[in-house]
Parts: structure tokens; sequence; C-alpha cells
């Protein structure tokens, strides 16, 4: 394999994390996120492949604004007390306190062991240089989990909380339901597998409490959870992986993945604490419904009116693919501009499709490798610019700014839009 051309085929503007070694080939839920200090900051999880016992979760940080990184250290691992550790993500509280929430898995199953596990938690007190000792925050049961005792929830938080919801740290969870409670499957196949997404609320984190003491709020619960069925078995809900902004009217819009070849997205108007119940997304009021797999279809705040929403613009079908194929039909990935439309039904209206990157299709990785774009990704700003942070299939970890002005070229309609089969590149 050619370094070099691999890591160049999506263009990126940053390089942050290459592999050096068959144990370190796994790199994923890659969120980047301002430092208190002004500096960025990453944490992500790593392992040898997705799913194997080795998974930890590492940190690292830019002086620079991304053009150099600290070579990483691992904050949170699997050792003589503790399982492997998974999807971490950061918030800061006000005074520069970081907190790393992530899955701490205790050697018991349920759904999947990268799934199966408590809620905890470390916090540094000093940028990173130092880590507390772990602590575990106390998770509410739910219709959806194993009802034996001492079998933790199956969940993933897998984007980064945001201030959204009364100037506190908001997030969706994925909550797989255990496989005593959902029965058999559809398919064989892991995207039939039931899911539903709730949401959490984090109360007293600028208290800096301990890991043990935060106070979370979880809303949307039990049969509250947002569902979404699984091709022609309403029963089974697959829905999963929700992406969260604030719309100017302080209502939250939430986009989330499904099995049934799009997105769909769903609104709260209190604060996340109810939601509609969730559509199919579509580029505008009864406009063409988005094609998208099993994938992160993950939706930004830009900045200046503008949501950028990434996409892969195919149902799970694609090229030889089925979807069941997800290391192979999450790419290429396009890119939309999203403006808010006040008075529509949908309230976030989009522009056409640009493509955005691509890798080829080309494998690596462990094993016969992957070559998916999924979008484990997070944005942040420089300057005007926004700037995606991705990993490329799971293996690179790169970044790519997008000019303001490569934004507002595309053009979102006021009304209904045209079809139109031709779409553009950026380049």
């Amino acid at each position: 394999m050619n370094i070099r051309t691999e890591l160049n085929r999506t263009r990126p503007d940053y390089v942050v994390y290459v592999p050096k070694g068959k144990e370190d080939t796994g790199n994923e839920h890659f969120l980047v996120f301002d430092g208190p200090d002004g500096s960025l900051m990453v944490v992500w999880t790593q392992s040898t492949f997705e799913g194997m016992p080795d998974q930890r979760i590492k940190f690292s940080r830019s002086d620079d604004r991304g053009k150099t990184w600290t070579s990483p250290v691992t904050i949170a691992c699997k050792d003589e007390t503790h399982g492997m550790a998974s999807w971490g993500f950061p918030l800061v509280s006000r005074s520069g306190r970081i907190y790393v929430i992530y899955s701490r898995h205790i050697g018991v199953n349920d759904y999947a062991t990268h799934v199966t596990g408590l809620m905890a938690g470390i916090y540094s007190d000093d940028n990173g240089e130092n880590w507390s000792a772990e602590g575990v925050i106390t998770m509410p049961g739910s219709k959806w989990d194993n009802a034996a005792p001492g079998i933790p929830a199956n969940w993933i938080v897998w984007q980064k909380p945001a201030r959204i919801s009364d100037g506190k740290y908001f997030c969706g969870m994925t909550r797989w339901v255990s496989p005593t409670i959902r029965g058999k499957p559809p398919i064989e196949s892991w995207i039939s597998h039931a899911s539903v997404v709730e949401f959490l609320r984090f109360e007293n984190l600028d208290d800096d409490p301990e890991v043990v003491d935060l106070e979370i709020r979880f809303t949307a619960g039990n049969d509250d959870a947002l569902q979404y069925p699984y091709p022609d078995f309403p029963d089974v809900s697959v829905i999963q992986e929700p992406t969260l902004i604030a719309l100017p009217d302080e209502r939250l819009f939430c986009i989330m993945r499904t099995s049934a070849g799009c997105p769909v997205y769903s609104v709260s108007e209190d604060g996340g604490i109810r939601w509609s119940s969730p559509l199919p997304m579509r580029f505008q009021d009864d406009g063409e419904t988005l094609k998208h797999p099993l994938s992160p279809s993950p939706l930004y705040d830009a900045g200046m009116g503008d949501f950028l929403f990434f996409y892969h613009d195919n149902d799970g079908h694609f090229e030889q693919w089925k979807p069941t194929d997800s290391s192979w039909n999450r790419r290429p990935v396009f890119l939309l501009r999203g403006q808010f439309r006040p008075d529509a039904k949908q309230p976030v209206w989009f522009s056409r499709k640009a493509l955005f990157m691509d890798n080829d299709g080309v494998a690596i990785g462990h094993g016969k490798g992957r070559s998916d774009l999924a979008m484990y990704a997070s944005v942040t700003l420089e300057g005007e610019d926004p700037v995606i942070w991705y990993p490329d299939r799971k293996y690179f970890l790169l970044g790519r700014r997008i000019p303001r002005e490569t934004i507002t070229a595309m053009n979102v309609p006021a009304s209904r839009l045209r079809p139109e089969k031709t779409s553009w590149e950026i380049h």
C-alpha cells in the first residue's frame, strides 16, 4: 500500500493521525473540539479493528489550529480491573474542566461487546495533561434493556453534545434493544437489529461535579423513544445516531439514520423533552426524499445561517453492493447546504447535491479492510470556514476545510426546487 496515495484520496487539508502498526488501524468516532485554552482537542476510539477487545479512548491536541497534533495518549482502556472503553465524547464546563464520557464494558455482553456498557467518564482540569480516576454515571432502567440484574444498557452517543437546550449540553443517544426484548431480527444482518433514539441533557456540568455526581436528564425514554420501522416489518424499529441543531426559532431539529434507504427527522418545540414522529428527509417540503444507507448522516451548524449535511446519495444499493454491505456502500460523500424555512413542514431545506469527496472504493485496514467513508465526524470553525474532521475508511483521521464562498455558491430554494439530474463537484 502506498500510504501517501491512500492518504490523499479524499484531498484532506489536515492530517491528525496515520496508523503506525497493526494495533492502531481502527480509528473512528472522531470528535474534534475547541479546548478551553484556545487549542483544538480531539478524542476518538482506537483499536485493531472496530469491535475488537482492545478498543480504547485516545486524546490529542493541536496548538496551531490543526496543522500539527501531539502524539496521542490513551485516557481510557482495558486494564486489570476495567473492560474495553468505547465511543468517548467531550464536554467542556464554563470553568474549563474537560469531561470525557464513554461506554465501559464490564465483561457482560447483551447486544454486543462494544455496545453493552456502563456510562463512565473522567475529567481534566489542566487541558488534558492529567486525568481523574474513572467514575460511573447511573443510567435509569429502560423497557428496552435486559431486565436481568447486573447487565448494562446497550447505548452509543456518537456526536459532541452542544449547548442547545436552555444553555445546557444536550445530545442524542442510540439505545439498542436487548435481544431478550426484540426477539428474532427480520433478517440475519445487524442492519435489522432493533434500536430506538433517546436524548440526554447535562443539568449540572457547569458546577464541575465529580463524574459520579453528574446529573443527566434522560428524555424520550421507554414508549416515548423515537422509532422508525424496518422495511416490511412495522413492529421492528431501526433508528440510530441522532445529530442535532438548534433552529433560529429555538426549536431543535434532529436527523437520524435508518434501514429504510433514507434518513429521517424529528422536531422538538420544548428544548428536547418531546419530539415529533420521525419523517423521511427531503430536499424541501414535498420534494425528493434523500437517499442514504444505514450510515451516519450528520447535520452541522456552519454559522452565518447555514447548515451542512453530509450523505451518500444511495439507498444501500450501490455498485455491486447491497444494504447489508455497510463497509462498502457508505461512499461517496455528497454535501448539501441547508437553511431555515420557518413556515415549512420540514424546517430545514437544502440545496442541490455537490460531490464532496470519495476514496475510489479502495479498501485498507485489518483483514480485508474496508472502503467506507462513514461520517463518524465533527466540525469546528476556522474563521468563517467550517472544517469537517472525518475518518477515512475508519483508518486515517483527517480534516478538510470548506471555504465559505463554496457554501454560499450552493443555492437553497425559497420555494419548491425543480428536479434536476445534474450535480456538481467541490474541488
